[in-house]
C-alpha cells in the first residue's frame, strides 16, 4: 500500500504542475500581446514625434539652441 499512495501523491503532484503550467503559459501569452501593442503605441508615438520635429536642414541648430537663456 506504501508504493501506492507514493503513486497518487505524485498523480496529485502532476495535476497540478499541469495547472500551473497551464495558468503560466496563459501569463505569457497575455504579455506577448500587451508588449506586442506597446511597441505599436511606441511605434505610433515615435512616428508623431519625428513629424512634429522641424526639418534639420531648415533649422540647422539644435535642441540646445532652443532652450531660453534662462535655463
Amino acid at each position: 500500500m506504501h508504493t501506492e499512495d507514493r503513486l497518487n501523491e505524485l498523480e496529485v503532484k502532476i495535476a497540478f504542475q499541469d495547472d500551473l503550467l497551464d495558468s503560466l503559459n496563459a501569463t505569457v501569452a497575455r504579455q506577448q500581446q500587451q508588449i506586442d501593442l506597446l511597441q505599436q503605441q511606441l511605434r505610433l508615438v515615435y512616428q508623431q514625434f519625428k513629424a512634429a520635429q522641424p526639418d534639420s536642414g531648415n533649422s540647422g541648430g539644435s535642441l540646445r539652441d532652443d532652450i531660453p537663456p534662462h535655463y
